[in-house]
């Protein structure tokens, strides 16, 4: 048996606010989207004038990430598992509308373990990387020294 950090409410609020200050420097209107490691939504805020399609898209890319512990661009960059040539080609089409192979969603990786996932949609992928990773620093300060939260783009755990 083993302890487990849990993702809660607070600490999910803490990064959609550090991730719409970053939206808002970078000009951009996105969705996000905070999920627990099972990939069930704790948070999620479109913002005002972001696209209909934002919330689908940051749940996806959000659950992606937690399931599957990794970056979502990392599956379809060159050389990425879901590439044509890749281990995993067609992964998506089995959990359609709920797995994304494109750039947007992070695992939250505290203390080397993922406790879930952020999903930013509405940027340019660059926008949303910024944003993400605005929020997984705003996790670091949240949480104080006592523990390690992965605050990049690549994010393979």
């Amino acid at each position: 048996m083993r302890s487990v950090l849990r993702l809660e409410l607070e600490e999910a609020k803490a990064m959609l606010e550090a991730a719409k200050r970053a939206a808002q420097e970078a000009g951009a209107l996105e969705t996000i989207c905070i999920v627990d490691e099972g990939g069930y939504v704790i948070a999620l805020e479109r913002m005002n004038g972001a696209r209909l399609t934002g919330p689908e898209l940051a749940m996806a890319k959000a659950f992606t990430a937690s399931a599957h512990k990794r970056s979502t661009h990392l599956f379809n960059e060159p050389g990425g598992a879901a590439t044509t040539t890749g281990e995993a080609f067609g992964i998506h089409a089995m959990f359609p509308g709920k797995f994304a192979i494109f750039v947007g969603g992070f695992p939250i990786v505290v203390n080397g373990e993922v406790i879930g996932g952020i999903g930013v949609s509405g940027g340019t992928g660059e926008q949303d990387k910024a944003v993400a990773v605005a929020a997984l620093k705003a996790l670091q300060t949240h949480l104080g020294a006592d523990y390690e939260v992965l605050a990049q783009t690549d994010i393979r755990k």
